[in-house]
């Protein structure tokens, strides 16, 4: 169909950029060309940023982009440059950072005006056409600006430059971090225990998870009470980590059909999510419910890991290489509507079993949510059929076939459209996650998947005759824009934890490798921790540091755990005591916020109690090797003595033996050799718990 209107952005690859192609809005993609013409008209750019799977990002372009006067407005005015922050999360973290400094909101669509030399001066999120919600009409918003521009240019530069002070002492949280001396003896069993304390807070012990609606799926939450109760025994970290766990896989929230999680529930009950799937999600989900099943080995999360699995290979693998980003919320302009059943329909495709399935799935007349029905379950499927008198196993088989046909059905509609842009960290996520399923599930085949998508990776990502350096992110096998350290650091993590489950050295070699690169350019000397952007990026007006760990990990959080891991391996005091200088630097917010710092609660745990550094040695060795990978350790370096392996420090002495054997050294002393995985593992069990439970 031939278009009536077509922008710049037409030559982008983003699928968000791409859906505002043929906007009448004169669209610019960020860069020199749109900024020059900028400053040479003195006009005030608007940059807007949101990304594929955002509904009110759909919205405000249904309803102010695309309509012909309101396009009028913006062109005359503005500069307009379109941004996708999953693309660019650089520039979103400025802005972002500024419209919350100024509405004391966020989120997106993120629309902020910039003053022609970039600097931020008003902003907001979504706008509606005409007045409502409490907010001004985009249209007065726009006439608004253009006037103050017009009329007291030069008290809004002033405005700017305060705020970007404002962005640029914001990245300076602490000072000296670099001279904190004796960094490591700052931990304490008290600390975490603290920390224990204030995520219950604001447990919800009825419906899992924390605090109220919306809620998102804290998995770095989530993880730090399975840690804590692994150090401990404490029975309230355990049932309440699992308790969030298992109402999200009962929930709308957990595609009960098809596998896989939203992204996050729009109530307390996990009932009706933001119906966009994101690959960073259901990687860090993964992640975690490999932790509960190692500790529990109960069935029900091998079950959702493989189903979910199931998922990835089927909604979300590139053919080419790599997996996607995001599934839409969206299909036919209704949010959820490719995930949401009537009673009718689900009669009609399951006969005589309907009766039973929309008795256990929460299916009726009238609908669960909006007047249809989101899959959920409200009772476990030994009460439900306790109370039936059915056999739990064939009711199991049932619901199971059930589905199947149902799968059938929906994939009959119009799908929601998929983000099919390949991002270095977010897959690297994934990596991760399959290191950890196929150690917990002890399955080969999970295990290659893993090291043919970090191989991927690597090609694609990966700059010629430029070692360490990798770019960000992929689509049609061209790859594009520099890095950022949250890149580096989830590359870092996977080929640690690919190492692992490999034996392969290389892995740890790149991890090296791509370790001194960020340090080399992301490090900020005088204050500590890493810039988000390296030092030779210039189209940025702040470099910001990332610490908090919100849906996605922080850079800075992760390279913590990294540098301690790869400081032990490759005998780095260096990186012990960066890694000891960044966590202690960021102890009293930790310790008051760990909801907001997930990774860095961890990371504080690990230091509490030590590290176990692992050696599997001897001829054999990789059978006990599987029983550890199996094993719930989150503190621990485990290397594998094979050939080429011999360099490192914990393998000295311990490359040949007739017999396996499994060494294990922490807090600077070593045991004696065991011939079997299962006698090691009892003594680090035995060991780990070191922290008396809080009284």
């Amino acid at each position: 169909m031939e278009q009536q209107h077509t922008n710049a952005l037409a030559g982008e690859s983003s699928p968000y950029l791409l859906q505002h192609a043929h906007n009448p809005v004169h669209w610019y993609p960020w860069g020199e060309e749109a900024l020059e013409k900028a400053r040479q008209e003195n006009k005030v750019i608007l940059v807007s940023i949101g990304y594929s799977a955002c509904h009110w990002c759909h919205v405000m372009e249904r309803e102010s982009f695309e309509d012909e006067a309101t396009a009028a407005i913006m062109n005359q005015y503005f500069v307009n440059i379109k941004i996708d922050r999953e693309e660019r999360p650089d520039i979103d973290h400025i802005y972002m950072d500024a419209v919350q400094a100024m509405t004391g909101s966020g989120g997106w669509p993120l629309n902020v005006f910039l003053t022609p030399g970039r600097e931020p001066f008003y902003g907001g999120t979504y706008f509606p056409p005409v007045r409502a919600y409490n907010r001004a009409s985009w249209k007065e918003v726009l006439h608004g600006v253009a006037q103050a521009w017009r009329e007291r240019p030069t008290e809004i530069q002033a405005q700017a430059e305060n705020l970007l002070d404002h962005l640029r002492q914001s990245g300076r949280f602490v000072q000296g971090v670099a001279d904190t001396p004796a960094a490591g003896s700052l931990f304490t069993a008290a600390q975490c225990h603290s920390m224990f304390h204030a995520v219950m807070q604001q447990a919800d012990t009825q419906w899992g998870g924390f605090g109220g609606a919306p809620k998102f799926p804290q998995t770095f939450t989530i993880g730090f009470l399975l840690q804590y109760h692994h150090f401990t025994g404490n029975a309230a970290a355990l049932n309440q980590a699992l308790l969030s766990l298992d109402k999200m896989m009962d929930g709308g929230i957990y595609d009960q059909a098809g596998g896989g999680f939203a992204r996050y529930s729009t109530d307390a009950e996990w009932l009706a999510p933001h119906f966009e799937k994101m690959l960073y999600d259901n990687a860090l989900l993964l992640t975690v419910l490999c932790d509960a099943y190692a500790l529990t080995r109960a069935d029900r999360y091998a079950k959702v890991i493989r189903h979910t699995l199931g998922f990835l290979e089927r909604e979300m693998r590139c053919p080419d290489g790599g997996y996607y980003a995001a599934l839409d919320a969206d299909s036919e302009g209704v949010e959820g509507k490719f995930y949401v059943w009537s009673k009718e329909e689900v009669t009609e495709v399951l006969g005589e079993d309907a009766a039973l399935f929309c008795a256990y799935y929460d299916v009726t007349e009238a609908g669960n949510w909006e007047h249809t029905n989101i899959l959920r379950v409200l009772v476990s499927a030994d009460v439900f059929c306790a109370e039936r008198g059915i056999d739990v196993v064939t009711f199991g088989s049932t619901m199971d076939n059930c589905l199947e046909r149902l799968m059938a059905r929906r994939d009959t509609r119009v799908r929601p459209q998929t983000d099919d842009k390949i991002l270095a960290g977010w897959n690297a996520l994934l990596v991760t996650a399959f290191c950890r399923c196929a150690g917990v599930l002890e399955d080969d085949g999970i295990a290659l998947r893993a090291t043919e998508l970090m191989e991927w990776l690597l090609q694609q990502f990966g700059v010629g005759g430029e070692a360490g350096r990798l770019l960000h992110t992929a689509k049609g096998g061209i790859a594009r824009y520099a890095a950022f350290s949250d890149d580096y650091a989830c590359m870092i993590q996977a080929c640690l934890h690919l190492q692992e489950i490999t034996g392969n050295p290389a892995y740890l070699h790149r991890a090296k490798a791509f370790s001194e690169y960020l340090v080399e350019n992301f490090s900020d000397a005088e204050n500590g921790y890493f810039f988000f952007t390296a030092k030779d990026q210039t189209d940025v007006i702040v470099r910001k540091k990332e610490v908090y760990d919100g849906a996605v990990p922080s850079g800075n959080s992760v390279m913590t755990g990294n540098l301690f891991y790869l400081g032990i391996v490759f005998d780095n005091r260096e990186w012990v005591q960066m890694a000891e200088r960044h966590l202690s630097g960021l102890l009293k917010a930790v310790i008051k916020h760990p909801g907001s710092f997930g990774i860095w609660a961890s990371a504080l745990l690990n230091r509490v109690v030590g590290i176990n550094e692992i050696v599997c040695s001897g001829k054999g060795f990789e059978r006990g090797r599987r029983e550890l990978l199996a094993a719930y350790l989150p503190n621990k370096v485990l290397l594998s003595a094979v050939p080429g392996a011999a360099d490192f420090a914990l393998l000295e002495g311990r490359m040949e033996a007739a017999e396996p054997l499994f060494y294990c050294c922490r807090n600077y002393a070593c045991e004696l050799p065991v011939e079997a995985a299962d006698v090691l593992l009892r003594q680090v069990l035995e060991r780990d718990k070191l922290l008396p439970e809080a009284q």
